[in-house]
């Protein structure tokens, strides 16, 4: 059987506003991820 890639999180882990800044520089940087943006920053301000 191949095996996979499968990546497992054993704990939550939280989006800080800094995450969410850090992952929106990238995607403006790199032109990838742009719809994870929104997303990010979405759940920074949940946890806030």
């Amino acid at each position: 059987m191949p095996q996979t890639n499968k990546r497992v999180m054993s704990k939550k882990t939280t989006m800080t506003k800094e995450d969410a800044s850090r992952i929106q520089s990238r995607a403006d940087k790199t032109g990838e991820n742009l719809d994870f943006k929104a997303r990010a920053q979405k759940a920074a301000d949940k946890e806030d």
